[in-house]
């Protein structure tokens, strides 16, 4: 058994279970252990293995991988840990709804994915269930991702694949894998990400401008796209409204009058400004987990 030094990044307001669990990509695809609190998933070439001790009010997490800091970083990088959470629970705590959801789920992070692999996931989510999806996106991994070996060579896991990785794929290959209807716009979203559109040049900081190439991508309409931007670009302007987020904030803001999104899109931006990502993602969590 390989060992390694484990370096300790001091964390608040920081909770490893309510993040896993909240229908973010790692969601469908690292494995969570909620007895020892720890997460596993790939990144890249390596493997990540991490552990969150201490609660979610103050704690520490300990990174174990032989890519030692820059295992430490992307760590830092996908859970978002230079956010001031106290700015942000205080700039959308606006009113009780939201109030609510963050003493429910306290220590919640967004995270910052990979562009193709957030794309890939919420093409996969539309019309579907966390578990379906867990189960469709593993399947990808497991058939088209790449060897990840340790140092005397054991496979110990295999990476996310990418756009160009899924290209050996047919529309039915998909299909075999449980992706359903999705099949045809995972193989059209690989082969135009592969061919057509560069997401690490996108411009992740204009929000406007990145939902309209990224929803150039067929499959990808208004709600992927900010799921996208949101969640693959740390854009945290962006406010994914499906079906149950729209019913949701209708009760909550609107009496529970049918409204159009860009009515909400408007709401959501004169409340919560430039996090409105962040509260999104808590009104949204805690609707999934009290209905």
């Amino acid at each position: 058994m390989e060992s390694y030094q484990i370096p300790k990044i001091p964390v608040s307001n920081f909770s490893l279970k309510h993040t896993f669990e909240s229908a973010q990509p790692l969601t469908f695809y690292a494995d969570y252990n909620e007895i020892s609190n720890t997460i596993t998933y790939p990144y890249d070439s390596m493997v990540i293995n991490m552990m969150h001790s201490g609660n979610q009010e103050k704690g520490e997490l300990h990174v174990v991988s032989r890519h030692g800091n820059v295992a430490v970083d992307e760590v830092k990088r996908r859970f978002r840990l230079h956010d001031n959470m106290e700015r942000i629970y205080k700039r959308i705590g606006t009113d009780e709804h939201v109030k609510n959801a963050i003493n429910s789920y306290r220590g919640m992070r967004l995270t910052v994915n990979d562009p193709w692999e957030t794309t890939l996931v919420f093409i996969i989510s539309q019309f579907n269930n966390v578990k379906r999806i867990r189960l469709i996106t593993r399947n990808i991994v497991k058939r088209y991702g790449t060897e990840i070996t340790d140092s005397a060579g054991r496979e110990v896991a295999k990476s996310f694949p990418q756009s160009r990785d899924l290209l050996k794929g047919t529309e039915k290959d998909f299909r075999e894998l449980g992706a359903g209807f999705r099949a045809k716009y995972i193989k059209e979203a690989a082969e135009y990400c592969t061919y057509n559109i560069n997401l690490t040049k996108l411009p992740g900081n204009k929000y406007n401008k990145l939902k309209e190439s990224l929803m150039t991508i067929r499959g990808v309409g208004e709600k992927v796209a900010d799921c996208i931007a949101l969640m693959g670009y740390g854009n945290l302007e962006a406010f994914p409204i499906d079906v149950h987020i729209k019913r949701s904030m209708e009760k909550l803001y609107f009496k529970g009058k049918k409204k159009p999104i860009k009515q909400i899109q408007k709401l959501a931006e004169e409340k919560w400004g430039d996090y409105r990502g962040y509260a999104q993602q808590y009104l949204f969590h805690n609707a999934r987990m009290t209905k």
